[in-house]
């Protein structure tokens, strides 16, 4: 499949559920969120769903869940300035069992998931986490060949092969389970902006890590 074709297959995937609904805006409120909009009419087949991929504890008293975008730079901010401090307190620690749920506002936040996803489970984190520290980097210009050769690049950096890479753009179907997954979870969980925090169960907006230390320390504290 072409750049130009997989381009379009990625939005069109985004599109096709996103007809009269999906939207976003780059203007962020006190929160320093994302916007988000998806159609009250979205649903999946649980069935149909991939799975999450936890990072952390199987068993850890906290589970948090981070829903964002590879192309928000909120979320990005988010990964550079709190994600490793809450890790290493938390995650690594077996306090805090951390899933990343990914949202696609475009093609291009789409194209770096798949890009993330080729890996397996054990890489997902990895390049999950190269792809967040390089976000101005790899968007670059904003033009789709650059975009993808600069995608290409992290999935070389952490280990897949060229023909794997090539493989894992091309996969529509998964790419368009991928957007059922996201659509059908960001629905139930009413996320209307990224980054979202959902911890145990409860809905947070974008904080920092003093903000979002003590509300681990408060549950932890019970």
């Amino acid at each position: 499949m072409s750049n130009n074709k997989l381009i379009i297959g990625a939005v069109a995937a985004v599109a096709a559920l996103a007809v009269g609904g999906f939207a976003y805006s780059n203007m962020s409120g006190g929160s320093g969120q994302t916007s988000l909009s998806i159609p009250a009419a979205a649903q999946a087949e649980e069935a149909n769903l991939l799975p999450d991929i936890p990072l952390g504890a199987a068993d850890a008293p906290i589970t948090m869940i981070e829903y964002a975008s590879y192309t928000c730079p909120h979320c990005a901010n988010f990964h550079d300035t709190v994600f490793d401090k809450l890790k290493a307190e938390y995650i690594d620690t077996g306090k805090v069992k951390f899933i990343h749920r990914e949202v696609y506002f475009d093609g291009f936040g789409l194209k770096a998931a798949q890009i993330a996803n080729c890996g397996g489970v054990t890489k997902y984190y990895p390049i999950n986490d190269m792809i967040y520290s390089t976000q101005k980097t790899w968007i670059a210009d904003g033009k789709p060949e650059t975009i993808t050769t600069n995608l290409k690049k992290i999935g070389l950096k952490a280990g897949l092969t060229s023909e794997a890479i090539d493989a894992c753009l091309a996969d529509d179907a998964r790419a368009e389970q991928m957007v059922a997954t996201f659509q059908a979870r960001a629905t139930a969980d009413d996320v209307q902006g990224t980054p979202t925090l959902i911890i145990d169960g409860e809905k947070n907006s974008n904080m920092g890590y003093t903000e979002l230390k003590a509300i681990l320390d408060a549950k932890l504290a019970k």
